[in-house]
């Protein structure tokens, strides 16, 4: 009899070893697929991004001389993230204006600008927390994004190092290359980031969370 209890024992403990197994791995492969689908959502929208600024034509505004300048944009509006009196188009992302976008190749990330953080935003991309002037104007403008464990938004900003290069491109149609000079981490309580006094340059500052979630990375970057 104790013998066959014993088997049972076995058998029960067996049995919720085994449907924990097939629980962790169909976690594991849900947020796999979440991850998967996210960055196709993400590629898909980028493209049409890219397009509606690659198939307009005319002169663009704001030109830089460090990187190639694409084509002005169709549709015009006349306030994008905060400046006023420039050509820019309107593309939407998840019900939110995007107001440009992101590239950082050191950690392969390309994600759009929605046009403010709140809750739902910062679940679909990165998004402006503040701005000066608007995006790729003269002071500063806040870029907030989640630090996931996969690495989706800001969540490999932690392996980026002073040097490397920032990327935005405005709704005019202008891409501006950035140099990180800045990396800290610093309390959730500190604003002191936000608006900072740039002496006329343009500059961008990425803000998320550390891993453990009890501090906050900051990231300064200056046009080159």
């Amino acid at each position: 009899m104790g013998g066959s209890k014993y088997s049972k024992f076995l058998t029960v403990i067996l049995i919720i070893v085994v449907i924990g197994v097939f629980g962790l791995l169909g976690y594991l492969g849900i947020d796999v697929y979440k991850k998967f689908a996210n960055k196709k959502e993400v590629a898909q929208m980028l493209d049409e991004y890219n397009n509606t600024l690659n198939t307009s034509s005319g002169t663009t505004t704001g030109t830089n001389s460090n990187v190639e300048m694409p084509d002005v944009i169709a549709e015009p509006s006349n306030t994008i993230g905060g400046a006023t009196g420039t050509q820019s188009t309107q593309v939407k992302y998840k019900g939110y204006n995007v107001e440009g976008k992101i590239e950082i190749p050191a950690i392969d990330l390309e994600y759009p600008i929605l046009e403010k953080t709140t809750p739902t935003s910062i679940e679909a991309a990165v998004a402006i927390m503040y701005s000066a002037n608007g995006l790729n104007q003269p002071g500063n403008t806040v870029i907030a994004g989640h630090n996931y464990r996969n690495g989706d938004f800001f969540g490999n900003n932690d392996k980026l190092k002073l040097g490397d290069k920032v990327y935005i491109t405005d709704n005019s149609g202008t891409k501006i290359k950035y140099t990180i000079y800045n990396i800290y981490e610093t309390s959730p309580d500190d604003s002191d980031f936000i608006k900072r006094e740039t002496n006329g340059k343009r500059e961008i500052s990425l803000s998320t969370c550390t891993d453990n979630s009890k501090a906050r990375l900051i990231i300064w970057a200056v046009e080159e």
